[in-house]
């Protein structure tokens, strides 16, 4: 199994990009959202990658970061969800917009991913509710780090210091833990974590539990 594809770009489309790893090129397949961020033609990258195999066919796919690779490998379990559909979603949403249209049940922003119709997408929700959770408490811990020291390819080129775990993602998976560890459930942590994060972007994870807090707390 491939896990991580680390060395310099070769080529760049929107989606999927070249990579020289050694002097061999790995044709990745990636989101339009990663393709957008991915360094130019001659820097050094490197992205998780998960390798589909078929009788006729071997591909990879990458990812910026494992939480990102994980929500793959996860809508891949739903029936009707292929690499492509969720490439075109991840590359919608993100991982931090697709973990809060499951918890909170959108259906319509996932709806909002090229190639995916309504039922899909109602689909995804439904068999995800449950397992969303476990993948957001993952958070931004997971990132791709570009040591000088790798297992995968040592690159030559320069590099450039990678961005740090994204504060969203990092805040979401603190609060949702706090929440749960006062004893909600998962899912309703999740959906109210999920609401609050999009109600307060950039919240830093106080003031998300806070939010979160207020949205479970009992009306009337």
């Amino acid at each position: 199994m491939i896990g991580r594809i680390a060395g310099v770009i070769l080529h760049r489309a929107m989606d999927h990009v070249l990579i020289d790893v050694r002097g061999v090129g790995y044709v990745v397949h990636v989101s339009q959202r990663t393709a957008a961020a991915l360094p130019p033609v001659g820097e050094a990258a490197a992205l998780y990658t998960d390798l589909l195999v078929r009788e006729d066919l071997l591909q990879l796919f990458g990812f910026p970061t494992l939480l990102e690779k994980e929500w793959h490998r996860l809508l891949m379990t739903v029936q009707g969800v292929g690499a492509k559909a969720s490439m075109a979603i991840l590359g919608t949403l993100g991982a931090e917009g697709l973990a809060r249209a499951i918890a909170l049940g959108d259906s319509a922003s996932i709806k909002a991913a090229p190639g995916v119709g309504p039922k899909l997408a109602q689909r995804v929700v439904m068999e995800l509710r449950d397992k969303a959770p476990t993948v957001m408490a993952l958070g931004g811990t997971l990132t791709v780090d570009l040591a000088p020291s790798d297992d995968v390819v040592e690159v030559a080129a320069p590099r450039k210091a990678q961005p740090a775990p994204r504060p969203e993602a990092a805040a979401t998976a603190e609060a949702l833990s706090a929440l749960i560890n006062l004893g909600y459930g998962q899912g309703e942590a999740a959906a109210a974590v999920a609401q609050a994060a999009g109600e307060n972007a950039g919240a830093e994870t106080p003031a998300l539990i806070r939010a979160a807090l207020k949205l479970l707390a009992p009306k009337g």
